[in-house]
């Protein structure tokens, strides 16, 4: 993977949260992905287990948001992205998450790990 496709990678998971349904995970996430979200999260397995995350954890398609995000690294076929979302409805509405993500040879995800922090959250001292 180059930074130019993470880019576009980011670009289109950002487009398939906005979009009905799931189908679009299908361009981003191999079959048999894995997809953490936190690191002390049991993972969900597989795209079908993503789906029924995916559309549980939305308002829809149409949930008003800003996101935002910064490319840190990439290595090989690991990629870094540090994202920041403002949702307007939910509480916490801000969120600024570091991203791990692995691909495979077709650029798909084969594994996501997601670091999320919120405003007011403990920070661990």
């Amino acid at each position: 993977m180059d930074r130019d496709a993470v880019r576009a990678w980011v670009a289109a998971y950002e487009r398939a949260w906005r979009t009905p349904g799931t189908d679009a995970l299908a361009e981003l996430f191999a079959d048999d992905a894995v997809y953490v979200v936190s690191p002390w999260a049991a993972p969900i397995v597989g795209r079908a287990a993503l789906a029924e995350f995916w559309e549980a954890g939305r308002d829809g398609a149409d949930e008003p948001f800003t996101m935002t995000s910064d490319l840190v690294a990439v290595e090989d076929d690991t990629a870094v992205v540090r994202v920041e979302v403002e949702y307007e409805r939910d509480d916490p509405a801000r969120w600024r998450d570091l991203w791990i993500v692995r691909f495979d040879d077709s650029g798909r995800c084969v594994q996501f790990e997601e670091w999320p922090f919120a405003p007011g959250q403990p920070d661990g001292h």
